[in-house]
């Protein structure tokens, strides 16, 4: 029996912070209790002055593996994520093949269980012609269902309505969506193309992917769900008003229509698009002060239930190009959670709250069997932090494979100290664990 005891944590969970003793057992939390004594086979770690949480879940993530293999695989990119303090992840369908046939979950599975390091399930990508496949899926076998209702990178827009209202009465998944109205985007582009040409600034991509044509696809998609009693999670909101579609006076648990907010969107405005141009082209656009307050409210009072990352790397020299050949997205994994605790540190988010919104929500939104949460029985997904260990992101300490961040430059006041993944201590003050030990996500469906 494996068994590894963390000694004097500052433990956060379901909303409590308690100094505790934690014993893992192989790969379960065993026991939580103070004063635990070690037996002589026993790996002890003394975390005083450190908070221990349970090992974040990054629903949405692009780890580009297969078929776009130069931005990132799943090994880089789960090695990222773990020395990040994430733990599990989700990843998205728009690989190639992309991941819309049953054939090609399958196939991911199978290289996540070769290669990655962190807990992994992942989306089944709906289009306009997959409803046979959708209909087919083992509910205990994915996360969910991702419909892009704008385009993004690759082509997996789904914008016929008769297609979306099938799709809509014919899975009990949770259905996640990208949500963003492709006429007014299209409309958008032709009329700053006509003014610039291919040279279009990248300070008018939140003008071109505007609020306007996020409210519009977002009103919607809930629209439609109530109309057919679908369960609904929105992605990345970037946008007041679309922050006031949502309730914030019922439990998660009692909520069929839920969503969520990126890291990027609680960090950057429209301002930093002079200093940062390309490095962080996201879809949906970064939007304004105004909107990234409002995000800010509506995490703080539950209208927003998630905080992801939406990881989605892409090369330096793909970066470099102009606007309109410019892909959007950026990598995050790494730096997501630490993120979250810098705004903590500067008082607008508790830690609780992080948890809630990046641990245990997901966990719950998802129905991921025993984890998000630190108690007996649960799978070991635990995250060790140092709150007083200050440093700066740079190219010597970025593990994306490509090898870029638009953090670069800034000093985070907290460090991740420890990850363990079903009980086996993976990252260890920047020293990996060379074994991999992340395990297929199951359901409570």
């Amino acid at each position: 029996m494996f068994k590894i005891l963390i000694k004097n944590a500052k433990i956060i969970n379901e909303g409590k912070i308690f100094e505790s003793d934690l014993l893992i057992k192989n790969d379960i939390i065993f026991k939580i209790c103070k004063n635990i004594k070690a037996d002589h086979d026993c790996k002890v770690i003394d975390a005083k002055g450190k908070i221990l949480i349970p090992g974040v879940i990054d629903d949405q993530v692009h780890f580009r593996e297969p078929g776009l293999t130069h931005k990132a695989t799943i090994n880089s990119e789960s090695k990222a994520a773990i020395a990040g303090g994430i733990t599990s992840y989700i990843e998205m369908p728009n690989t190639i093949p992309q991941t819309t046939t049953l054939l090609e979950l399958n196939n991911k599975f199978k290289i996540a269980e070769r290669n990655s390091h962190a807990n992994y399930s992942f989306m089944f990508g709906g289009t306009n012609e997959n409803i046979e496949e959708i209909k087919n899926i083992d509910s205990k076998k994915v996360a969910g269902l991702k419909l892009f209702l704008g385009s993004s990178t690759g082509n997996m827009l789904v914008d016929e309505e008769s297609v979306l209202k099938n799709i809509f009465l014919n899975t009990d998944l949770l259905i996640s969506v990208h949500s963003e109205d492709e006429n007014i985007i299209n409309e958008n582009i032709n009329k700053y193309k006509s003014k610039y040409g291919p040279n279009i600034p990248f300070e008018l991509h939140p003008i071109i992917r505007s609020e306007k044509a996020c409210l519009k696809s977002t009103k919607r998609i809930i629209k439609l769900a109530k109309e057919t009693g679908a369960r609904l999670h929105v992605f990345h909101l970037s946008t007041e008003s679309e922050s006031l579609l949502f309730e914030n006076n019922i439990p998660l648990k009692d909520k069929k229509i839920t969503s969520e907010v990126c890291v990027h969107h609680l960090w950057f405005s429209d301002e930093d698009y002079k200093e940062k141009q390309s490095y962080i082209k996201w879809n949906p656009a970064i939007k304004t002060k105004q909107d990234r307050h409002a995000l800010w409210k509506a995490l703080n009072n539950d209208r927003i239930d998630v905080v992801a990352s939406d990881h989605a790397p892409h090369t330096i020299e793909e970066k470099s190009n102009s606007y309109l050949e410019c892909p959007s997205g950026g990598p995050l994994v790494q730096h997501a959670l630490v993120s979250m605790i810098e705004h903590h540190l500067n008082n607008k988010i508790t830690l609780e709250k992080i948890v809630t919104k990046m641990c245990h929500n997901p966990a719950d939104l998802f129905q991921i069997s025993n984890r998000g949460f630190i108690r007996e029985g649960y799978y070991a997904d635990l995250v060790l932090i140092d709150l007083e260990k200050p440093w700066t992101v740079n190219k010597k300490n970025i593990l994306y494979k490509c090898n870029w961040s638009p953090f670069e430059g800034v000093e985070f006041n907290s460090s991740i100290s420890k990850t363990f993944v079903n009980g086996k201590l993976v990252y260890d003050e920047g020293i990996f664990d060379k074994k991999l030990h992340g395990k297929e996500l199951t359901f409570n469906r």
